[in-house]
């Protein structure tokens, strides 16, 4: 069948979260390989700053722990009142750092904090650097916490050697509080710097994907013009990659032989509905003309039978017509089901009546996506097949519900074949045990039309006997109206 100038408007907003979801993925997928590049970087380097910083501080530890014992001597140590007068003076107690010295049996013969614990032995399991260094006399240094000072401390131990007789230990304690915090402030620049290469990286990011992004975006919008009939819509030159300007380029080609088709579609429907009026017209007066005329009843019952069949080819040429003319100015995209199923109703309770079945219509209508001369010939179709090949009760029921409006025609006839089912839709079928007459394009067009505004057509044949015919369109949020005739 041919397009609409109006759909239901679902394309857009899909292709467009189509093209934002590109965005987002390329955006994120190089945010993550960013942040995993920074995480392998700055982590270990974070790291090593702490030990390179604690080592530095160790040795250095060391090193002055090494000088004083040097530069006290064996014969200072000796004569314990000008130690600690040495130690006292050179070596001024602050809050984070100590000197002390030890004789050879751990007791404290010199303290830089002065004489008050002198005389208390020192090398307990509390300082095990100075164990270690009157059993193994070897410097050592270690690093852990000071209860009394509320931070972590870094300890280092020496012995007072002198022709390698020992004479005692040095003990320097230094608080480790001013270290730890540049190495924090080290650390804390390295997380700034990280943020702001992601961030810079992210506006990159954002900028890249957009640059993908865009030229999808653009198609997305141009197929939807397309879709809602706008067939002089093109994407033109999008820029961005070279495979997708190829894509562009081919998208257009394809719009350009799209636009060629309907439009030859349409004008042959405008022209071909327009020259059949007047040869219709011609025999619709010659068949009135003749049953005037008829010598027998028979006779005119045949030539009114003709006319009404002219009266039908003549409104289907008119809805052609109006068809043409609605594409062609943009007609609306709702219909009111239960209006049309009441039309409905009313055209065919006549003809009804004349072929022995009834009409009924029952359920409550909806608003969907459509158009109403296209019900109208949905219904149209169903319902003169229903009449003409299953005479008896007929029903026409309308059911919402779930984001749908279904419109059924359920008749009391034999019914279908089960294996004859699935093809009743198919153009120029006819099933096996059909009456004479027909061309097999009834449920087609019924397809056909119900298609073209995202319906579904379902063909049963239900346990009780006769056919049914449902026809769902997708609903709109307009008021419902009540199917009634």
């Amino acid at each position: 069948m041919w397009g609409s100038s109006s759909w239901p408007p679902t394309g857009r907003t899909a292709e467009g979260g189509r093209a934002t979801k590109v965005r987002s993925r390329l955006t994120l997928a190089f945010v993550y390989i960013l942040l995993t590049v920074i995480v392998a970087l700055e982590v270990p380097l974070g790291f090593n700053l702490g030990r390179r910083a604690e080592s530095e501080v160790r040795t250095n530890a060391l090193l002055n722990a090494q000088t004083i014992a040097a530069t006290i001597g064996a014969e200072t140590t000796l004569d314990h009142k000008k130690l600690q007068t040495l130690i006292y003076a050179h070596y001024p107690h602050t809050e984070d750092g100590r000197v002390i010295v030890v004789d050879p049996t751990g007791v404290l013969i010199a303290d830089s904090m002065g004489a008050a614990n002198l005389g208390r032995r020192y090398a307990t399991p509390a300082r095990p650097e100075l164990q270690i260094v009157i059993r193994e006399q070897r410097p050592t240094a270690e690093i852990r916490h000071s209860q009394t000072l509320g931070q972590d401390i870094l300890v280092a131990a020496a012995p007072i050697l002198d022709e390698q007789r020992f004479y005692g230990a040095v003990r320097q304690s230094h608080g480790l509080g001013e270290v730890q915090a540049g190495v924090r402030r080290q650390i804390l620049g390295l997380i700034v710097i990280g943020l702001a290469a992601l961030a810079a990286g992210l506006i990159l990011a954002f900028g890249l994907s957009d640059s993908f992004s865009r030229p999808l975006n653009r198609l997305a919008r141009t197929a939807s013009r397309l879709g809602e009939g706008d067939l002089s819509s093109r994407v033109g030159n999008v820029g961005g990659a070279g495979e997708i300007q190829e894509v562009a380029a081919s998208f257009d080609e394809m719009a350009d032989r799209l636009e060629a088709t309907v439009r030859a579609q349409r004008e042959f429907v405008a022209n071909a509905s327009h020259q059949l009026r007047t040869p219709l017209t011609g025999m619709k007066l010659r068949l009135e003309s003749a049953v005037n005329e008829a010598p027998n009843e028979e006779l005119r019952r045949q030539l009114e039978a003709a006319d009404r069949e002219v009266d039908r080819l003549s409104q289907i040429v008119d809805r052609l017509l109006v068809m043409s003319r609605r594409i062609e100015e943009g007609g609306s995209a709702h219909v009111d089901v239960g209006d049309a199923v009441r039309r409905a109703v009313g055209r065919w309770e006549a003809r009804a009546r004349q072929l022995g079945a009834t009409l009924e219509a029952k359920g409550v209508g909806g608003v969907a996506f459509g158009d109403a001369a296209d019900l109208d010939q949905i219904l149209d179709n169903i319902i003169d097949n229903a009449i003409a090949y299953a005479p008896g009760s007929i029903v026409v029921e309308t059911t919402p519900g779930d984001g749908r409006v279904v419109v059924a025609v359920e008749d009391s006839g034999p019914g279908i074949p089960t294996e004859e089912l699935p093809r009743v839709t198919d153009r120029f079928y006819r099933g096996k045990g059909s009456p004479p007459g027909g061309s097999g394009l009834g449920l087609a067009i019924v397809r056909d039309l119900a298609e073209k505004w995202g319906g579904e057509v379902s063909v049963t044949s239900p346990t009780g006997g006769g056919t049914r015919v449902e026809i769902s369109l997708a609903a709109t949020d307009e008021p419902r109206a009540e199917a009634r005739p």
